[in-house]
């Protein structure tokens, strides 16, 4: 009967929530055990909170006490497309932000078992234009721009919803989050492009955390607004319009209070990761959305794609683990883009490299160097003008040639080589897969190098700067992270080296 009167606002075209077979599925025994542990009641109201980086789905159930906390997190079998907004209809993209369901978007007729409707886009993404249609938590673990489960999830979920719609719930708020909104990952996607309005939605997210109770949403100035109210001295409620000016309201001192220590303590933690050096989280780089680590362990040459999985759990661990589910033959784990990656940028570590191009720097320095060198020389051997013209044209003796060549000159042929012929990705990739081969020997590329000193002679010959410039540019980064100076191979160039180590132009990046 409850449910008959429940459901006469739903759409004619939706099946009732309590005949049809997958939806009325009951409530699993456990759940509802842990649900009498916790001080909650089968049809108490719910709240959905969604992940993309921890592909993780968690069910919220208010307590008798009225505030909510956590009853149980699912992973997340699979989610397409990058973290950050969805923007336009086609573009893969899972939605982010806040969302309402009520038991019109429950959909047990769904193709994909169970579904409901996430209710994108709403106000704030139509006054931005946003496009999309049909956005869905579902299962069958296949996703083109959705959230989906397994069957055994999602009908678990979906037994959620509707015991909470029996209950009296008018909708339960859904919040899709790119990750946990904790200052570390602000900190490691700070340069990403969807900071700001990420910054936005955890204000939502404070909100929640502080309260424990579901915030209250509502748009203005194409901006969400959370738990706003009318102020004292007014007669109603403000009337809010997303593409509107925002009008009058408050926030209750005791939320605004608590939000705003909550920040301020955020803030401190994000200012103290980014000073220490927190590296920045690399952007996509075609990899299309992600998978929990417990379903791409069961998959043959399975990917968590763009999620993430604990510290110190490798899917061979979790190989021999119980599915959240049956995992569908047809599931397309997360893999990259070949093309993509191809055209990326370098990878982060390769800043080390490229930063020291500006190597005028290094180039102006070491001439002196060469020259204390040439004097040093001439006061040993006695020689004078015509002995040092001889060896610079090439006439010296064996001694002269084999002090000549440090790998300072070597360093100066690279710049004015990367400047007429930039190297390419494929380029990039293959040095930087060349130095991290186990076994590989450094060393032997600087010696190589050592006994070339006709570089310097002859800069006419194109082909031997480009080859010396392939094997000096890996060894650069182990010579500088290593602080081994180069002093103690060539003579006189130890102030050089030192003037112009990692440690010294580049100690404020530490």
């Amino acid at each position: 009967m409850t449910a008959g009167v429940l459901l006469t606002g739903c759409n004619t075209d939706q099946i009732s929530l309590a005949t049809n077979a997958k939806a009325n599925q009951p409530v699993p025994p456990k759940l509802i055990a842990a649900m009498a542990e916790k001080d909650m009641d089968l049809q108490s109201p719910i709240l959905v909170r969604l992940f993309k980086q921890e592909a993780e789905l968690e069910v919220w159930k208010q307590t008798r006490s009225g505030k909510f906390a956590l009853l149980k997190t699912y992973p997340i079998c699979r989610w397409s497309g990058d973290l950050g907004p969805k923007v336009r209809e086609g573009d893969r993209q899972a939605p982010e932000g806040f969302y309402s369901i009520n038991p019109s978007q429950m959909n047990p007729q769904s193709a994909y078992y169970l579904s409901f409707n996430t209710g994108y886009p709403n106000a704030f993404d139509k006054a931005l234009g946003r496009t999309g249609s049909q956005l869905m938590v579902h299962g069958d673990c296949s996703s083109r721009g959705c959230y989906a489960m397994t069957d055994e999830q999602i009908a678990e979920i979906y037994s959620l919803g509707r015991e909470s719609f029996f209950g009296g719930q008018k909708a339960f708020q859904l919040q899709a989050y790119p990750f946990k909104m904790t200052p570390v990952n602000m900190a490691r996607h700070r340069n990403n492009p969807n900071m700001p309005f990420w910054k936005m939605i955890k204000e939502g997210y404070d909100h929640f955390e502080v309260t424990r109770q579901e915030p209250k949403v509502d748009f203005c100035e194409k901006k969400y607004v959370f738990d706003a109210a009318k102020p004292a001295d007014a007669k109603r409620d403000p009337v809010f319009d997303a593409s509107a000016k925002c009008p009058a309201y408050v926030i209750p001192e005791e939320i605004a209070e608590a939000v705003r220590g909550k920040q301020a303590k955020d803030e401190t933690e994000y200012a103290r990761l980014v000073a220490k050096g927190t590296p920045v989280a690399r952007m996509n780089t075609g990899i299309d959305g992600g998978m929990n680590k417990v379903f791409a362990a069961k998959i043959p040459e399975g990917s968590t794609g763009l999620s993430e999985g604990a510290e110190g759990t490798t899917l061979q661990m979790l190989a021999m683990a119980k599915a959240p589910g049956t995992i569908p033959g047809h599931v397309n784990p997360p893999k990259p883009n070949l093309d993509a990656v191809a055209s990326a940028p370098a990878p982060q570590e390769e800043p080390v490299v490229a930063v020291s191009a500006p190597a005028t720097t290094r180039v102006a320095a070491a001439a002196p160097a060469e020259r204390a060198q040439e004097k040093s020389q001439e006061k040993s051997s006695g020689g004078g003008f015509f002995s040092n013209l001889g060896r610079k044209m090439g006439l010296g003796t064996a001694d002269t040639t084999a002090t000549t060549p440090p790998p300072q000159a070597t360093a100066s042929v690279a710049p004015a080589q990367t400047s007429v012929t930039p190297p390419t990705a494929a380029s990039r990739l293959k040095a930087a897969v060349t130095r991290f081969v186990p076994g590989h020997d450094k060393s032997k590329d600087t010696a190589k190098e050592a006994p070339k000193p006709a570089v310097v002679a002859k800069p006419a010959e194109p082909a031997k700067p480009d080859t010396r410039l392939a094997a000096t540019r890996p060894a650069l980064k182990p010579s500088v992270s290593d602080g081994a100076g180069e002093a103690t191979q060539i003579m006189g160039a130890a102030p050089v080296v030192q003037s112009n180590s990692f440690d010294s132009r580049f100690g404020a990046v530490k």
